[in-house]
């Protein structure tokens, strides 16, 4: 099976606990994955559902995407319906997007999903960005192959923020993946002047052993992405799935957060930096 980089498929597969024990006797939900950056346009990928009895493969996975809905994103003066494009490097590998309306600091979004009888709706807005000061890759020893990232940036004084840490292995990532334990909330920091270590993001579907660290001859982009409570809860839940070893492909006890109206899953607004980090040749 082709390597897929999920960042939200998981929720097709997952129930909340509402639904846990009935889910196969219930009408399936539509799912969204849904975002806006800073200086990009929005992008939204639709699923429905998978009932807990029904076998999960991917043949089974491609029956659940969503390709003809209507959606349409606004920021309370444009609105936009997205148009749809097949993506390989997602899954599903269908992904509605806009051209028109880029992502604003401060400017709130709102979405609708129109599909069949249903109607889909949530709001987000967009934080201002914080940008990465420095990152670099640090080995324990200088003879090892292997090490991790260190990043430094300022956390504004006087605002709240959530943070988000994601990375992408050039060449071997065609997008980003949120880093493991990349979720910050800054109620937790000592100090404005923040220091923290950068572990490879966890994918799903992975053709090798995951490994939390970078090796040489790896060209690495870091994000840093600012973000509102809904996201940062959505991430959070969706990495206790993978700390308690609960696979989140399959139904669980614990329930994914999500500020969907009428369906499941995230539509989120962010402030992003990227910056390149080199490691040495490989040996």
């Amino acid at each position: 099976m082709k390597k897929y980089y999920l960042f939200f498929l998981i929720i097709a597969f997952s129930c909340n606990n509402d639904t846990i024990g009935n889910e196969t006797d219930l009408e399936s939900k539509i799912v969204v994955e849904g975002w806006i950056e800073e200086g990009d346009v929005p992008q939204v990928i639709l699923s429905s559902s998978i009932p807990i009895g029904d076998v999960i493969d991917s043949t089974n996975v491609l029956d659940h995407v969503i390709r003809s809905a209507k959606v349409t994103v606004s920021d309370g003066q444009t609105i936009e319906v997205l148009r749809v494009k097949n993506d390989k490097d997602r899954v599903p590998p269908f992904v509605y997007f806009g051209t028109g309306l880029k992502g604003k600091a401060g400017k709130t979004y709102t979405l609708k999903i129109e599909y069949l009888n249903r109607i889909v709706a949530a709001s987000t807005s967009i934080p201002k960005t914080v940008a990465l000061t420095s990152a670099e890759f640090i080995k324990k020893n200088a003879t090892d192959s292997t090490g991790y990232v260190f990043v430094k940036f300022d956390d504004p004084l006087n605002e709240k923020n959530y943070y988000q840490v994601a990375t992408r292995l050039d060449g071997q990532e065609p997008i980003f993946v949120p880093a493991f334990y990349g979720n910050l909330d800054d109620k937790n920091f000592d100090s404005s002047k923040i220091a923290l270590q950068v572990n490879r993001g966890v994918l799903l579907f992975p053709k090798t052993k995951f490994k939390p660290y970078f090796t040489d001859g790896d060209l690495i982009f870091i994000k840093l992405r600012t973000m509102n409570k809904d996201a940062f809860d959505f991430w959070n839940s969706w990495q206790n799935e993978i700390v308690n070893s609960r696979n989140p492909i399959y139904p669980s006890n614990t329930s994914l957060k999500s500020n969907i109206k009428g369906g499941i899953g995230i539509w989120a607004g962010y402030g992003q930096n990227v910056i390149l980090v080199k490691t040495p040749p490989k040996k």
